[in-house]
């Protein structure tokens, strides 16, 4: 469904990514896992046309993304819930979810897709009317996938969706991903907790300075001793 070859990215003279090759099958939750700066949120945003390619391609069922525009990209059904939500803040709930469906305009489908986002995250609608600022951490990180997921995507690509939220929430976002799933999503997940990640993953991959080192089913790479050592706090 989506594949990225050779792919490079430099900042500046530092290469942030070098070389990597990633599949993502359809219907399938993949994960990358990886120290700060391995360059795992570099990968989602060369897919998204966010940081320039120096080298390689991102072919869409086929189709050469390499240089498209982001807002095509979206348009094509591939969506990022960023790291640190960048909700609107100043903006309503349903304000930042309209913004979210920019690139459709089917009123109608729009307005279908907002009550579907609202059965998932019932919290949501309760708080529709409140400014996105003024929502605690969880409850802004449910508006970001329910933002990306106006956009109808076939794609979700996820950076650290539970980055600083209390152990109880971070529950309810990997529930929600395996339900995201469930329903037809293709998940690309970026995650700081590496275990739940695995735990979670059809396939996964592990990033060391910009160079893919591992690859594997997500219960593999889960009982894999290098990365039990490196990623999952187990000593040898």
């Amino acid at each position: 469904m989506l594949q990225i070859i050779d792919l490079h990215v430099n900042y500046g003279g530092i290469a942030a990514l070098r070389g990597i090759n990633l599949t993502i099958e359809e219907n399938q939750i993949v994960t990358l896992i990886g120290a700060n700066g391995a360059g795992k949120s570099s990968t989602l945003r060369s897919i998204m046309g966010l940081v320039p390619k120096t080298k390689g391609q991102v072919l869409y069922k086929g189709e050469d993304f390499t240089h498209i525009p982001t807002k095509d990209i979206v348009g094509k059904g591939i969506a990022m819930v960023p790291e640190g939500r960048r909700v609107f803040a100043d903006l309503t709930v349903e304000e930042n979810l309209i913004l979210g469906a920019y690139t459709r305009s089917d009123q109608r489908a729009i307005a279908k897709d907002i009550a579907s986002v609202y059965d998932t995250f019932p919290r949501l609608k309760e708080r529709n009317w409140q400014k996105a600022g003024t929502l605690s951490g969880g409850e802004q990180q449910m508006l970001a996938v329910g933002r990306a997921l106006m956009v109808n995507p076939k794609i979700l690509m996820m950076d650290e969706p539970s980055l600083g939220l209390a152990p109880l929430l971070v529950k309810d976002i990997f529930d929600i991903i395996e339900l995201l799933r469930e329903r037809g999503n293709t998940i690309l997940l970026v995650e700081q907790n590496a275990r739940k990640a695995l735990e979670i993953a059809d396939y996964a991959y592990v990033l060391e300075t910009g160079q893919l080192v591992l690859e594997g089913a997500g219960q593999t790479l889960l009982a894999d001793q290098r990365v039990q050592e490196a990623y999952l706090g187990v000593a040898r």
